[in-house]
């Protein structure tokens, strides 16, 4: 079948499609039906089911005799070590840390905060977790001792599970004085806490609060899987609010469990015994939907990777990754292909390893510049795919759906929508706009299984962030357009389209033109308060290593190429070479945070900032052609 017949098979009967897609997932008690509907705007799928997430990504596996194919691969360059866990191996080491759990009092509903790094036991914690019933709530591993204090506090969780150090290129991260420090700082405190002790920091415990990983398993019972409703959640992800206050995003058991399970095949083309590496982190919706969950669901061999795209220890990891583990299906950020193609710029490293196992690249979480697409389709020769969603959404709205049809790729477009997303684009009004016109992009209720029901203890704020302004809608937050074809183009968050005299203009069709210049290895343009025209466009240019056209140059050259591709209408006349970007840990430029600066107004240091000094040497740019405080 094509994507064409089957996304309108679901349009034309959403519940039979879903009740099939369920059929691949094994139920203590299978749904009598797929949507409820009863508290329209906010819906519910297959709630009334009886099931376990643990169970279906790790014991139904050892059960069908698959109990001896690896299912977790740990590559650490850090450390410069590997190793493999089979399912059987996985399935005890899980059941042995639920049991623990259980046997300190940690049952269905209960609330456990995860605070770790890259390693497996990130993924046993999470899993452990999902076996009780119990609620997990990934932090990234090395937060800020009050956002993560912020988090204990909204959660309230009864455990934290977390470890004594992670690793960065050349340092330890100390995480066991950041858990204090957020315990002492929170209102709300743990029951106790466990402890897992690396070799590279082994931290001191709090005698009767805290447990050392494996003295805390000694002699327990393992534990068995806990059957619970198609709509208990399985998990809270906080992901940053407007307001500074995070916002806890829930995702419903039965609902993640299809979802991501149908995702595996029909979007990735993996399908059990295969090899996926999402090249993300645990803390991050991505390693929750693809390194944790989505895999070990469709029976694949999911790898937990401890490094950086380059410097652990060149710009050939990635491709080192994929040839010693026979990678089938590569996810990551454009952002990391960015940073591999500013080290590499001529993709030598690529030609070192054989990469024969792989099938296909994925990009999502920043918005992929064709120019990157481009340079690394052209080095490896195979297809690369740009897709769109979000951290609400937990898989893809849009993407080209490699496991059904290798359809066109349009560079630029994270291709058209998936089953379960009614796409639109819509003015400020809420009237939909024709073809090619850029607005505001909204998704018709109700959103799919896998998708948020509501935010943690926060239904009048969900319903207030994502579903009042277009009633009947729930807003993404992004803009963009529909092409002719269906394709979709995400241009900007809503917050990034800049008006310039009156014309609202993409700051991301702007940055496209900018990273096609040769020189130019990364980009980023935001709108600076303008008294004439209400804003105008700023430029910020990082340039590939060895380059040797002056600055000046290539800066004349970027505006020239602006004002011929988009028009004197977008008024681009200055932009600034910067060694680097401000950016989240996962990769996302701190545009926002840039205008604030570049406005003089006051800004709270966002919390997942990669690098504060990079904000310093940013302010210092802006204060030399007169701008900021």
């Amino acid at each position: 079948m094509s994507y064409q017949d089957i996304y309108q098979g679901w349009k034309s009967d959403p519940e039979q499609f879903w009740m099939q897609a369920a059929q691949e997932i094994d139920w203590f008690r299978p749904p009598s039906k797929a949507l409820f509907d009863d508290k329209a705007p906010v819906y519910e799928w297959f709630s009334d089911a009886l099931v376990n997430t643990c169970w279906n990504a790790v014991d139904r596996h050892v059960q069908a005799g698959r109990g001896d194919q690896l299912a977790i691969i740990h590559d650490s360059p850090i450390t410069r070590s590997t190793k493999g866990l089979t399912y059987s191996e996985l399935r005890d080491r899980v059941a042995s840390l639920a049991g623990a759990l259980r046997a300190k009092g940690i049952e269905k509903g209960d609330r456990v905060i995860i605070y770790m790094p890259m390693i497996p036991e990130a993924v046993e914690a999470m899993l452990a977790c999902a076996r009780l019933g119990a609620v997990h709530s990934v932090v990234f591993g090395g937060f800020a001792a009050n956002e993560l204090a912020v988090r204990i506090d909204d959660c309230q969780p009864k455990a934290i599970i977390a470890a004594s150090c992670g690793l960065e290129p050349g340092r330890v991260v100390h995480y066991k004085p950041l858990l204090d420090k957020a315990i002492d700082l929170a209102g709300h405190k743990p029951d106790f806490c466990v402890i897992f002790q690396r070799e590279q920091e082994v931290c001191s415990l709090i005698p009767g609060r805290d447990f050392a990983w494996h003295s805390f398993q000694y002699g327990v019972e393992p534990a068995e899987c806990v059957p619970v409703e198609g709509n208990h959640p399985a998990y809270i992800l906080y992901t940053s609010g407007t307001t500074g206050q995070p916002k806890g995003v829930v995702r419903h058991t039965a609902g993640q469990l299809v979802a991501l399970n149908w995702t595996m095949k029909n979007i990735y083309g993996i399908d059990a015994g295969d090899v996926f590496w999402a090249a993300s982190d645990v803390g991050w919706v991505v390693g929750h939907s693809y390194i944790c969950y989505g895999p070990l669901i469709a029976g694949a061999t999911t790898l937990v990777f401890e490094g950086k795209p380059v410097g652990t220890p060149d710009a050939g990891t990635f491709w080192r990754v994929i040839q010693n583990h026979k990678v089938k299906s590569f996810f990551t950020a454009p952002t990391a292909i960015r940073a591999v193609k500013r080290e590499d710029p001529d993709g030598e490293l690529i030609g070192d390893y054989n990469l024969r196992s792989l099938q296909a690249v994925f990009l999502a979480g920043e918005r992929a510049d064709p120019d990157t697409i481009q340079w690394l389709e052209d080095k490896l020769n195979l297809p690369v795919i740009d897709h769109w969603w979000q951290t609400e959404t937990g898989w893809a709205i849009a993407a080209s759906p490699f496991g059904i049809e290798q359809m066109p790729i349009k560079k630029g477009s994270p291709s058209v929508p998936m089953p379960g997303y009614d796409v639109q684009v819509l003015d400020e009004g809420g009237n939909p706009v024709p073809a090619g016109t850029l607005g505001a992009i909204v998704i018709k209720l109700p959103l799919p299984p896998g998708t948020l029901p509501t935010l943690w203890n926060a239904e009048a704020r969900f319903r207030k962030s994502y579903l009042d302004h277009f009633p009947g809608f729930y807003e993404t937050g992004d803009a963009g357009y529909i092409d002719d074809d269906g394709y979709l183009y995400i241009m900007a968050r809503t917050d990034d389209v800049i008006n310039v005299a009156g014309h609202r203009l993409s700051t991301g069709a702007m940055e496209e033109v900018l990273s096609s210049h040769p020189a130019v290895a990364e980009c980023a343009v935001i709108g600076v308060a303008d008294k004439l025209k209400g804003q105008m466009p700023l430029g910020f240019l990082c340039l590939k290593k060895g380059v040797e056209t002056s600055h000046d140059t290539v800066v004349k050259e970027v505006v020239g190429m602006v004002r011929d591709r988009i028009g004197p209408v977008a008024a681009f006349k200055s932009a600034l070479v910067v060694d680097r970007l401000p950016k989240t840990r996962s990769g996302k430029i701190l545009r926002a945070t840039m205008a604030r600066i570049a406005d003089g107004e006051d800004y709270k240091m966002p919390a997942t900032i990669d690098d504060p000094v990079i904000l310093e040497e940013i302010t210092g740019a802006l204060k030399g052609i007169g701008l900021g405080k």
